[in-house]
């Protein structure tokens, strides 16, 4: 599969941070979170053979994320189990007994004191020829000692390649901290006592099997659900950068909107850091080199950066910056309304970031505030709801969005672990915007996104135009500090867990498929190999029946009656309103990609293995997805138009 670059934030190196102090687990706690686990997941509920397999699977790769350690002959048992070996281990952990998972782990630990040597080995050794980071994407255990040691010279070049930037005495630091970094990790495994190295095996172990259920449950040592606690409470302090590791540096893969970084003007898209305050960060986890930029807001950070030239001289530049942090208030970008003229009136233009709500504001009391200030100072005619790059937020919110456009009547039903459907209706009549609407999706759009999206689809209220399909997120989670331990994490870890699937009032589910577009506008992301069906378990994607015709069956009886007198008249429709003109607007909107170079050249470039980012974010200054999305809306504005009504135009020649 090609590597979905420019999304995907944490490669290679990324593994799991797990504290120098294992938590405090003991078999019986793990048997007991399992349990826990398996009780409050939506489809597994019995450690089976399936799941089994999974954990072995993902218990090596937690211990030898990039294989440099373990041979095939060595994990061959693991990876590929008889069904006798599946079934011992699955009645064994079903008793508390993790002695197969404790043997792995033995030999992890002997495989230490070999790659050791090897080290050793090729201390003085360099490997000629360049490497690409990508091979070590999807590799397979090495098949003897000496493939293995030809894979740590590829990846010893690849420092050594970030390190040919820097002066001596970095260069010096950073082999010195290349080197303390493994010796630290093998540390944490070896441990320095047998109770912690049995905690340690218990917390591999259970990150494996939260793994095994899906793509979403996750368990968080100590240390991990802290450092989640802080990105849900949003109180970040920075410079605004999305990175990804490329194990030669971290690439600067976007700039946040109105962040020091994009401010300062010295950071570019496609820039590689390789040493934060003169500290070479080249081998480090993700996670620490993106605590090493952070910092209390008004101080500064020095970055020594790599940018490749586009010109003929194809020279890469090594030169410092400094940008002064400050906090990443994410509310400032979450929300932004824009305008085009069209005709005697304008299109409206509402980018939503995030679906949000705090006792100042929330995504649906801003955009309802901004529709209504367009509409009295402009004629508006059209609205371009842009859901790109949304990942989602308060189910509540996505309810609320939705009912702007749409009158009464469900919006999404949520079933949880025991099968029971709830729905969550939209109880206003009244209508923030019933004229033209489209809904702009792609690839990174997901959860509370695509229950819009497909909200305002099922009923035909909105075209949907954009990437061939969303996220497909259609899943819901519940984290344990929310609700057993308040603020105060466990010291036996925590853990995330995938509680039910959403469904929207057509009973389809975006779960794994995603929404799909009604008219396909290729954008950047539309060639990445990204989204739900790209994870590793993905939960199958399910449909329930369509509820259309509401009949209250999730309400109590002795409420149901009063509900249905305030509740059953002004029920939203389907329409139809668009149905005929999707042939027509699909063509001319093909017809124009077509004839335009720059959308051509734009789309030669995301097909290719290894797109430029700097070549992507010169296109992206033009936005060519919503700048034809726009010109959609004024087809649909056309062929909507009274005037216009039996004049529906045909295909652009």
């Amino acid at each position: 599969m090609r590597l979905a670059k420019i999304f995907i934030t944490a490669l290679l190196l990324t593994t799991c941070v797990v504290t120098a102090r294992p938590p405090e687990l003991t078999p019986k706690d793990t048997q007991k979170k399992i349990n826990e686990l398996l009780r409050a997941h939506v489809k597994y509920h019995t450690v089976s053979r399936e799941l089994v397999k999974r954990s072995l699977e993902l218990f090596l790769e937690e211990l030898d994320p990039i294989k440099t350690y373990l041979l095939e002959s060595e994990t061959v048992k693991w990876v590929s189990p008889s069904e006798a070996l599946l079934e011992t281990i699955q009645t064994n952990m079903n008793s508390g007994d993790y002695s197969q998972f404790e043997e792995i782990y033995g030999l992890m630990i002997t495989s230490i004191s070999r790659r050791n040597d090897l080290e050793k080995l090729i201390e003085n050794e360099n490997f000629e020829g360049d490497v690409d980071p990508n091979s070590f994407k999807d590799i397979r255990w090495a098949k003897s000692e000496v493939e293995l040691k030809e894979r740590l010279l590829h990846l010893k070049a690849l420092q050594q390649e970030a390190a040919e930037n820097l002066d001596d005495e970095t260069k010096t630091k950073l082999h010195q901290k290349l080197e303390k970094r493994r010796v630290n990790r093998e540390a944490e495994i070896l441990c320095q006592s047998t109770t912690e190295r049995k905690a340690q095996v218990q917390a591999y172990l259970l990150k494996a099997f939260a793994a095994s259920l899906d793509s979403h449950t996750t368990y968080l040592t100590p240390k991990e659900a802290n450092q989640f606690m802080i990105q849900v409470q949003q109180k970040l302090y920075g410079i605004g950068a999305q990175l990804k590791d490329n194990l030669n540096g971290f690439a600067v893969v976007r700039l946040l909107e109105g962040s020091p970084a994009m401010l300062s003007n010295k950071l570019k898209t496609g820039d590689r850091i390789i040493a934060v305050n003169k500290e070479p960060v080249v081998g480090l986890d993700i996670i620490e080199a993106v605590d090493l930029i952070r910092g209390p807001k008004g101080t500064k950070v020095n970055l020594t950066i790599l940018r490749e030239t586009q010109d003929e001289t194809n020279r890469t530049d090594k030169f410092d910056i400094e940008i002064t942090r400050d906090e990443i208030v994410l509310k400032d970008t979450r929300f932004e309304t824009t305008t085009i003229p069209y005709g005697d009136g304008i299109i409206a233009h509402i980018k939503l970031h995030s679906f949000y709500q705090d006792q100042n504001s929330s995504s649906a009391k801003d955009i309802k505030e901004s529709i209504e200030r367009l509409k009295s100072e402009h004629n508006l005619l059209g609205v371009v709801l842009d859901l790109r790059n949304n990942a989602g937020g308060i189910l509540a919110q996505a309810v609320s969005v939705s009912g702007l456009f749409i009158s009464k009547g469900i919006v999404v039903s949520v079933k949880d672990s025991s099968g029971r459907v709830q729905h969550l209706r939209n109880f206003d009549a009244s209508r923030s915007w019933d004229g033209p609407l489209l809904v702009v999706i792609n690839k990174a759009s997901a959860s509370a996104s695509e229950i819009v999206a497909q909200s305002l689809q099922d009923f035909g209220r909105a075209l949907i135009v954009g990437d061939s399909s969303s996220f497909g997120k259609g899943s819901y989670q519940s984290f344990t500090l929310e609700s057993t331990h308040g603020p105060k994490v466990n010291p036996q870890g925590e853990y995330k867990v995938t509680r039910g699937i959403y469904y929207t009032v057509s009973g389809k589910s975006p779960q794994l498929h995603g929404v799909g577009s009604d008219i396909v506008v290729p954008g950047a992301f539309s060639e990445l190999e990204i989204g739900e069906s790209f994870s590793k378990f993905p939960l199958d994607g399910d449909q329930i029946k369509p509820n259309f015709d509401d009949d209250l069956s999730d309400v109590h009886p002795l409420h149901r009656g009063k509900m249905k007198r305030l509740y059953k008249h002004n029920l939203q429709e389907r329409l139809t309103t668009y149905q005929p003109l999707k042939e027509v607007l699909s063509l001319n909107s093909a017809k124009r990609i077509e004839l335009n170079q720059n959308y051509q050249n734009f789309l030669t470039e995301i097909k290719k293995s290894d797109p430029s980012l700097e070549d992507m974010e010169s296109f992206g200054q033009n936005d060519l997805q919503i700048e034809e999305s726009f010109n959609i809306m004024k087809d649909l504005i056309f062929l909507l138009s009274d005037k216009k009504s039996s004049q529906i135009p045909k295909p652009a020649a």
